[in-house]
């Protein structure tokens, strides 16, 4: 837990902004288990549309960097010997699909970036590469995917297999998917190849179109991709993998990571480990950012965040959260004694969240009762607003650049962040003032458009022109007068 006491001055000067994303999911119940039933709380509207839109302008006024939408595309594992308390505690069930949700907010905001986790194996990737190709379409360039290969069994059987996928495999099954979404957004339209041109009456130029004839272990794809180029392209790439093969794929692909790490110590060794690795990996240490989740409790006094503290806990559903916790790693918490080491765990699900787990309890034997305030402690920022900003100056001399902000209530974590919190942030220069102009890559980055030369995804620029639709043409003409056709 980051709970910071006695406030202290601003360390002010010459300090880079946070970037600030509001953490969602279109459900209930998404981390904070039992706190929609508080009086005041919204989420159980998440059916509604206008419940979405009311709070994406609300977000987008207080200049928030994007709406950050988690998803699931099966259940949690089993708790006390079965599921139904994750129907009766709303534990991410029902949830609805956040890229149709993100499709509706495009055109109710204009400048917030519009985020959405989807995991590999629920859409194939020339689907779901046109998906998000539309999206930033619609959105003027504010699309934005978090990477995720699905830690969750139930998930895997909702599509067709018999069992969850090794969690190495999942990676090896992500660089195939990633491989073949790059060759789609980045290799099949050149630039310049969608015309529109009514003089001439070309929409498109053969030359500049191409299919990719992509062929692997999982997928085979001919293309063209269907969608022109959009403003990035590639959408704004987030991963959250903690495990060593997670932060391997983060080095290479993300650019930006969502993290859950327990204080600023543990994050100054994860940030310089992930970064040498993407130097390693020829890309340059700034090419990713880190941008950690947080749930925020504030008040004018130490003595009225104590108090706000203890109403929070009082509807806090620790069954919940242990169901959340266990049901992501694949172990049933129902029933055992908070206080039961739990020694030698090995999972093939989130071992990324094992292993902040063991962080935040700072052993390699949590204890049940470890996982229950994971969800409660870790990642607290309890404070008044100057407290909490001195505390995200620490997390950011560790090298954290951003925020996920995670819910209790919905709208009024973030109305009381808002109101509470932003303006000392601003005050000392930490959050963005006004938008920057463009997509959400110029907005986060400020170096252009689309991804740099040393990303992966370049290599498909340009790859794939003997393949173009003039070339396709031409070649046939030659087999027709040479006989061989």
């Amino acid at each position: 837990m980051t709970q910071p006491s006695g406030a202290s001055p601003g360390r002010r000067g010459g300090r880079p902004r946070l970037i600030v994303n509001a953490f969602l999911m279109n459900t209930t119940s998404h981390i904070m288990g039992g706190q929609w039933r508080r009086p005041e709380a919204e989420q159980h509207r998440f059916n509604e549309l206008s419940l979405w839109t009311d709070l994406a302008r609300r977000l987008e006024d207080a200049r928030f960097d994007a709406l950050f939408f988690a998803d699931v595309v099966g259940l949690y594992g089993d708790y006390d010997g079965g599921w139904d308390g994750h129907v009766r505690r709303g534990l991410q069930v029902p949830s609805n699909d956040p890229l149709v949700l993100l499709s509706a907010l495009a055109g109710a905001t204009s400048d917030i970036g519009l985020a959405a986790t989807s995991s590999i194996i629920q859409s194939h990737p020339f689907q779901f590469a046109r998906q998000l190709s539309t999206l930033d379409h619609l959105s003027d360039g504010r699309a934005g995917w978090n990477i995720v290969t699905s830690v969750l069994e139930n998930s895997h059987r909702n599509f067709g297999a018999t069992e969850l996928a090794r969690h190495d495999e999942r990676y090896d099954w992500a660089e195939e998917y990633l491989e073949a979404v790059y060759k789609l957004w980045e290799g099949s339209w050149d630039e310049g190849a969608f015309l529109a041109d009514k003089d001439q009456g070309m929409l498109a130029d053969p030359e500049g179109v191409h299919k990719i004839h992509h062929r692997g272990e999982r997928y085979s794809i001919e293309g063209p991709h269907l969608s022109a180029p959009s403003s990035q392209r590639t959408p704004v790439l987030f991963q959250a993998g903690a495990s060593p093969r997670g932060q391997q794929f983060c080095a290479r692909h993300a650019e930006a990571t969502f993290t859950l790490l327990p204080h600023p110590r543990a994050a100054g060794e994860y940030t310089a480990h992930v970064r040498r690795q993407a130097v390693s990996q020829g890309r340059k240490e700034r090419d990713v950012v880190f941008i950690q989740g947080f749930h925020v409790v504030t008040g004018s006094t130490e003595g009225e965040v104590a108090r706000r503290l203890a109403d929070l806990d009082s509807t806090m559903d620790v069954d919940a959260l242990l169901a959340h916790t266990g049901g992501g790693l694949g172990i049933d918490f129902g029933g055992r004694d908070p206080d039961e080491p739990l020694a030698g765990l090995v999972t093939e699900g989130g071992r990324g969240q094992l292993e902040a787990v063991r962080r935040f309890a700072d052993t390699d034997t949590p204890t049940v009762r470890d996982f229950a305030l994971f969800r409660t402690r870790a990642n607290l920022l309890a404070g008044t607003p100057e407290q909490i900003a001195d505390a995200l100056e620490d997390w950011q001399d560790a090298g954290v650049d951003g925020i996920n902000l995670v819910n209790h209530t919905i709208p009024g974590s973030y109305v009381e962040f808002i109101e509470g919190v932003l303006p000392e942030l601003r005050r000392r220069g930490l959050t963005q003032g006004e938008y920057t102009p463009g997509t959400l890559r110029q907005k986060l980055y400020g170096q252009g458009d689309r991804l740099p030369e040393r990303h992966p995804a370049a290599r498909y620029r340009g790859a794939f022109r003997e393949h173009s639709a003039a070339a396709t043409t031409r070649s046939r003409a030659r087999a027709t007068a040479t006989g061989d056709a």
